[in-house]
């Protein structure tokens, strides 16, 4: 399922994804399911941050604060 965003085409977005599946990958899963996972997990923390501070204004620090939103939505929590 497709859940990019204009609002993750933003310098520091890379990185953000990179560390979250380098985050993953210490944590002991597999680098595949790090990588699909953390994608995934960007992808909508990205249309997180776009929905609240829209798609220009989001900032790489905005993805990162929407993880945890993205986690939530992806558990079902």
């Amino acid at each position: 399922m497709a859940h990019g965003t204009p609002a993750l085409a933003k310098a520091g977005t890379g990185d953000v994804l990179a560390g979250m599946i380098g985050a993953l990958l210490a944590q002991g899963l597999d680098p595949l399911e790090a990588a699909v996972l953390g994608t995934e997990l960007h992808a909508r923390a990205g249309r997180a941050a776009a929905a609240r501070w829209s798609a220009i204004a989001a900032t790489a620090e905005d993805v990162i604060e929407c993880v945890p939103a993205a986690l939530a939505e992806l558990v079902g929590a």
